[in-house]
């Protein structure tokens, strides 16, 4: 008979101090590793100061209202490397534009926005530009397009919407 008995492996006091220096350097690895990308990315700042912002609701509600009343409809055209923007009457007429500046804005990333100053066709005068354009191709993507469209008015049309860009085109 074989008397080699082989000696079980006991837990011992270091078995144990491995076991809890583990755990923490893991939640210490993990609680790090949040807070490098929370720091790295966006900040979730929507505005500076929001007493402000809801003693301005109000008016910028007035102005939306108003222009609502306008029946005029932006047309924004996202293709082949140029942004180009018009506006249109409640008759469907294209109305002549002094100026358009376009803000792309990412909705979780502000490194990512982008302003754009569109400029009339080669030819039209300022103030009888139908449509205004730019070069160029935002990144794939959502985005949020706020649009300031200077069309002789006491304050620019203001035309904010959500788009999905694809292959460097408006979907």
């Amino acid at each position: 008979m074989n008397t080699d008995l082989k000696k079980a492996r006991e837990f011992t006091g270091w078995h144990m101090l491995i076991v809890i220096v583990g755990f923490f350097a893991v939640v210490i690895g993990v609680n790090l590793t949040m807070a490098t990308l929370a720091r790295t990315s966006w900040t979730g700042l929507v505005v500076e100061n929001t007493y402000v912002a809801s003693q301005q609701f109000n008016e910028e509600a007035r102005k939306g209202r108003a222009q609502a009343a306008l029946g005029w409809t932006g047309k924004l055209t996202v293709a082949s490397g140029e942004v180009r923007y018009s506006l249109i009457d409640a008759h469907g007429k294209t109305l002549p534009l002094q100026g358009v500046r376009i803000l792309f804005r990412h909705p979780a990333y502000e490194a990512e926005d982008e302003t754009l100053t569109l400029a009339a066709p080669a030819g039209a005068t300022s103030g009888n530009a139908a449509e205004f354009a730019v070069r160029h191709t935002p990144k794939d993507g959502v985005w949020i397009v706020e649009i300031d469209a200077d069309a002789g008015l006491a304050s620019p049309f203001r035309d904010v919407r959500r788009v999905m860009i694809s292959n460097g085109a408006l979907q």
